[in-house]
C-alpha cells in the first residue's frame, strides 16, 4: 500500500512539473517581453538590470523571515497564493498597458511584490518535492527541472519575439495569465501535497532565522556548501548572467545573430545535462560532484569564453558553462533532502535561499560598473600590463569584458577545487 502511494505521489508531481514549466514559459516570455518593453522606453541598459536587483532584493530579504511560516502552514495553500499575487503583478501590467499609462516604475514596483512572492513560493515548493518525490528520485527531478529551466532559455526569447511582434506586450500577458490559470487549476484540483505541520501557534519574526541558523550550526557541511555556493553565484552574476551580452555584441559588431546562437547553445548545453542528470544513478560521491562540476564550469566555461574570438568558440564556452550546472543543483538537492529533516525543512530551504543567493544583488550592480568604469577603460588605456592581457583576450571593443571573464574563470576554478578538500563537506560524501 505504502509502495502505491509513493508512485501515486510521483506521478502527481510529474503532473504537477508539466504544468509548473509550461507556467514558466509563460512568465519568461512576459520577462523578456518587459525587458524589450522596458530598454526600448529608456535606452538604458541599467534601467534592465534594476528590473532584476527589484525582484532579487526583496526575494532575500524576506526569505529570513519566512521559513518559520512555512513549515508551519499548508504548502499547497502557500503556493496557490502566492501563484496568484504574482499572476496580479501581470494582470496589473496589462491594465495598466491597456490605459496607456505603464512605465518602467511601475515595472519596478510589480517586480519587487514578485520577488516578495518567490520568497514564499519557492521554498514551498521545495519542501513539497521533498513530500511527493522518493528520495532517490530527487536527484532525477533535479535533473528533470533543469531540462525544463534550460528549454525555456532555448525557446523563450524566440516565442517570446515572435508573439511581441504578432500581438505586442499586450497578447505576451494574456498568454502568461492563460498558462497561469492551467498550472493553478492542476494544483488546486489535482494534487494534494502530504503535510507534517508542526504545533500551530503564533510566529515569532526571528524565530524561523534563529532555527534555521541553529540546524546549519550543527550541519557546518551544509552551511559550507550555501556559503561556497553563494560565491559562485557571485561569480556567476559577475560575468556570464549579466555582461555577456554586451561583450558578445562589442566584439560581434552588434550581431544579434551571433548573440542568439551562444544564448541558445548555453541552453542547449544546460538541456543535455538535464537530460544526462534525469536518467543516470545518483552520484556516490555527491559533494565531490558539486564542485567537480563547478570547477569544470568555470575552467571551460569561463575561461573560453574569454579567449574566445568568434561564435564557434563562444557557443562552446556557452554549452561548457551550462552542461554540468544540473549536476551541481541535482547533488546539493540529494544531501539537503537526506540531511534536512522534514518538519524543518522550509526553515533551512528559506535560510538556504537567503545566504546562496544574497550575492546575486550584488553581483548584478558590481559587474555593470566593473565593465563600464574599471576594465573596459584599463583595456584601453594602452598600459604595458593591458598588452600583455591582450594576448590573451585581445583587444577592442570588449575586451575588458573578456578579462572579468578570465578573472572569474580563474578565482571560481579555484573556489570549487578549494572546497573539495574542505573536512565539513568531505564528511556529506557518505550519505
Amino acid at each position: 500500500m505504502e509502495k502505491k502511494n509513493v508512485e501515486k505521489n510521483f506521478r502527481k508531481y510529474i503532473v504537477l512539473w508539466l504544468s509548473q514549466s509550461v507556467s514558466g514559459l509563460g512568465s519568461s516570455m512576459t520577462g523578456f517581453a518587459l525587458v524589450l518593453w522596458a530598454y526600448g522606453q529608456s535606452q538604458s541598459a541599467m534601467s534592465v538590470s534594476l528590473m532584476s536587483f527589484c525582484n532579487y532584493v526583496p526575494y532575500i530579504v524576506l526569505s529570513l523571515f519566512v521559513g518559520g511560516f512555512i513549515d508551519r502552514h499548508r504548502k499547497k495553500t502557500i503556493m496557490l497564493a502566492a501563484d496568484s499575487i504574482a499572476a496580479l503583478g501581470s494582470l496589473s501590467v496589462l491594465a495598466l498597458l491597456s490605459a496607456g499609462r505603464l512605465s518602467v516604475r511601475h515595472i519596478y514596483v510589480i517586480n519587487v511584490i514578485v520577488g516578495a512572492t518567490n520568497a514564499f513560493q519557492q521554498p514551498a515548493a521545495a519542501v513539497a518535492t521533498g513530500r511527493l518525490v522518493p528520495k532517490d528520485k530527487i536527484s532525477n527531478v533535479s535533473g528533470m527541472n533543469s531540462f525544463s529551466q534550460n528549454l525555456i532559455t532555448v525557446f523563450n526569447p524566440m516565442l517570446a519575439a515572435f508573439f511581441f511582434a504578432l500581438g505586442g506586450l499586450t497578447l505576451i500577458l494574456v498568454i502568461d495569465l492563460a498558462s497561469f490559470v492551467l498550472a493553478f487549476c492542476v494544483l488546486l484540483f489535482y494534487i494534494s501535497i502530504p503535510e507534517q505541520i508542526g504545533e500551530k501557534k503564533r510566529s515569532v519574526p526571528f524565530e524561523g532565522i534563529a532555527q534555521g541558523f541553529a540546524f546549519l550550526r550543527e550541519e557546518k557541511g551544509i552551511l559550507y556548501i550555501m556559503l561556497t555556493m553563494a560565491l559562485v553565484n557571485f561569480f556567476s552574476r559577475l560575468t556570464y548572467e549579466n555582461i555577456l551580452s554586451p561583450m558578445i555584441l562589442a566584439r560581434s559588431a552588434g550581431s544579434s545573430m551571433t548573440l542568439g546562437t551562444v544564448n541558445a547553445f548555453m541552453g542547449i548545453g544546460g538541456i543535455a545535462g538535464g537530460i544526462i542528470v534525469s536518467v543516470k544513478k545518483e552520484s556516490r560521491r555527491k559533494a565531490t560532484a558539486i564542485y567537480v562540476s563547478a570547477a569544470l564550469s568555470f575552467l571551460f566555461g569561463d575561461l573560453i569564453m574569454a579567449v574566445g574570438k568568434n561564435v564557434w568558440w563562444w557557443s562552446t564556452a556557452a554549452a561548457a558553462a551550462s552542461l554540468p550546472i544540473p549536476f551541481i543543483m541535482a547533488n546539493q538537492n540529494a544531501i539537503l533532502y537526506r540531511k534536512i529533516p522534514a518538519a524543518m525543512q522550509g526553515r533551512v530551504f528559506a535560510v538556504r535561499n537567503a545566504i546562496q543567493y544574497s550575492t546575486i544583488p550584488v553581483g548584478i550592480i558590481l559587474g555593470g560598473y566593473l565593465a563600464d568604469h574599471v576594465f573596459e577603460p584599463f583595456m584601453g588605456s594602452g598600459s604595458e600590463f593591458a598588452g600583455l592581457l591582450e594576448r590573451f583576450v585581445g583587444s577592442g571593443a570588449g575586451s575588458g569584458m573578456a578579462v572579468m571573464f578570465l578573472c572569474t574563470g580563474i578565482c571560481g576554478f579555484a573556489v570549487s577545487l578549494m572546497s573539495c578538500f574542505n573536512r565539513e563537506i568531505r564528511k556529506l560524501e557518505k550519505l
